[in-house]
């Protein structure tokens, strides 16, 4: 494990498939999803490569078809941690000590499982799910995951290859050691690549772990649990478990074995993680790794030179993709008034003509949002926009979830530049602009530094060079992924690394070696080829003249 004699190559990006019409992965894709539709799908935990099965059912639903019923996973309690945990240390050793080399090879043919056989069928449940239409799924949980295990292999080879110098008659060398005990991954509804790739880039690395999805994604992480299965992953490694939060963080946070989190969620929860792992500091056989990426309240700020057309495909694909269901999703546009009439107005009319509706059609950009809770919080900032006197025109804004939990994009104009909506994170289709005067510029910069805790994606659209290098130097702190002249989504492995700072988590930026570098624990060995064999050193020589 400690040299990387192989040569791993660098990897290109999983091409992107399109789905058009009569298309092959069109037609493959469209049986998946009939697939999934026409049977209910039994979703057990898996704890030491058994499947495990309870009396607990939960029902699994379509967001925008919540009458049917998918399938039901089964839900466990306080025993089912303690047993993943005991299945992943008792892996440890094993895992641990096979040749990296054979690790690696497990993610590589989960990448190609994943690009072939299985790439309807997670892309089908990624659409049921969560409610992604065949674009949205297509670049998550094919192309994303896939790049993941790929570029994490390469940039695993990387770091094993990085070796100190030895002087004559020594051998140095680095041993990254997988960290001691178990790591919990706790990932998100939104990205079925996220939920792939925060215990698989921990386990390629020689760690074993408990892996505690969303309930709104469990069955896309069926998918993922069946591809590494058949790519060859020993029992233990990656033990699979739905519980309630506060269940397992009650068990996993009082372990002494607990190494790490590799985390994706909410800034609330990861802040409660945090300050529980702090207090409990003194139970641990080692400081755990604490790696999170949280919430965003990002930005595009739009200059007077701006190309308009630009802006507003920017702002459409950057706030409503995905439901505006992204951490990096353009939730606050700042836009100079010698532009915003013209950026309105073409806005207003691409908006008309964007459809809404189920995931299974095609034709729609739009989508559900993931359930009730989220439908009711996104709508209760439009319901408080429509009355209040800080916002002086909104477009959209209209929701029914009779069938599914649409929300129809939604353009709110406000006066107030520290108005709720340009502050706190909706994490839904709602985009909240506030139009500046241009002598206002420098001041507009400011604000966008300072309107928010959050620090993870942004974006300046200008044509002036000038401008384009002080804004990206003035706003360097206020994202930690920063796009000129694009929508603030679409971080791509292996080009675009991602992840924010301040609230928006610890910036070990997903999709390259900074991460990775958080699962190991670098040992130093030092072996010396021709010991001394007496203590004396030279300058003990006694002078003659001296005596």
């Amino acid at each position: 494990m400690t040299f990387g004699i192989f040569n791993v190559p660098m990897p290109t990006n999983e091409p992107v498939k399109e789905y058009k019409l009569g298309s092959d992965e069109r037609e493959a894709l469209k049986q998946a999803l009939q697939s999934f539709r026409s049977q209910e799908t039994d979703v057990p935990m898996y704890i030491g490569g058994k499947e495990v099965r309870t009396d607990r059912k939960i029902r699994i639903a379509p967001p925008h078809d919540h009458r049917h019923t998918l399938g039901f996973f089964h839900e466990g309690d306080k025993k089912h941690v303690e047993e993943a945990i005991e299945a992943a240390l008792t892996a440890k050793h094993t895992w641990a000590n096979l040749p990296w080399e054979h690790r690696a090879s497990i993610f590589l043919k989960a990448a190609e499982l994943i690009g072939g056989p299985y790439r309807a069928r997670i892309n089908a449940a990624t659409m049921l799910g969560q409610s992604k239409n065949a674009y949205q799924a297509e670049i998550d949980s094919a192309c994303e995951l896939i790049d993941f295990l790929r570029f994490n292999t390469y940039y695993a080879d990387e770091i094993y290859r990085q070796q100190p110098n030895s002087s004559p008659g020594i051998w140095n060398r680095l041993e990254y050691r997988p960290l001691e005990g178990f790591i919990f991954a706790l990932t998100p509804f939104n990205f079925t690549a996220i939920a792939g790739n925060l215990p698989t880039s921990a386990a390629l690395m020689g760690n074993t772990v408990v892996w505690k999805p969303a309930y709104s994604q469990v069955l896309s992480a069926k998918v993922i649990m069946e591809v590494l299965k058949e790519a060859g992953l020993p029992d233990g490694v990656i033990n699979l478990v739905y519980v309630d939060g506060p269940v397992a963080g009650e068990v996993i946070f009082n372990h002494r074995d607990f190494a790490g989190i590799h985390f994706t969620g909410s800034t609330g929860v990861f802040q409660q993680i945090w300050a529980t792992i702090g207090s409990n500091i003194h139970k641990y056989k080692s400081y755990p790794r604490i790696v999170g990426e949280t919430g965003g309240k990002d930005f595009v700020l739009v200059h007077e030179s701006a190309d308009i057309d630009e802006v507003v495909t920017g702002l459409i694909r950057g706030a409503f993709e995905y439901q505006g269901q992204k951490c990096s999703a353009a939730s606050r546009a700042y836009i100079p008034t010698t532009l915003w009439q013209r950026i309105k107005a073409k806005m207003k009319e691409q908006l008309e003509e964007i459809k809404i509706g189920s995931a299974e059609d095609f034709s729609n950009f739009i989508n559900a949002v993931i359930d009730e809770r989220a439908f009711k919080k996104i709508t209760g900032y439009i319901n408080d926009a429509k009355s209040s006197s800080q916002v002086k025109d909104i477009i959209g804004g209209n929701y029914d979830d009779t069938k599914g939990y649409f929300i129809e994009p939604t353009i709110l104009e406000v006066s107030d530049p520290t108005y709720q909506t340009m502050c706190e994170e909706i994490f839904g289709p709602v985009l909240s602009i506030y139009v500046y005067e241009p002598v206002d510029f420098e001041n507009i910069v400011q604000t966008i530094d300072t309107t928010s805790p959050y620090a993870l994606t942004g974006s300046v659209f200008a044509k002036d060079r000038y401008v384009i290098e002080k804004v990206t130097k003035e706003l360097q702190n206020a994202a930690g992924n920063f796009y000129i002249n694009d929508k603030p989504t679409g971080a791509v492995v292996g080009q675009q690394p991602f992840g924010g700072a301040r609230a928006s988590g610890t910036n070990d930026k997903a999709g390259s070696s900074l991460n990775l570098y958080r699962w190991v624990s670098a040992r130093t060995i030092k072996e010396t080829l021709l010991p001394p064999k007496y203590y004396k050193y030279p300058f003990l020589q006694i002078e003659k003249n001296l005596e």
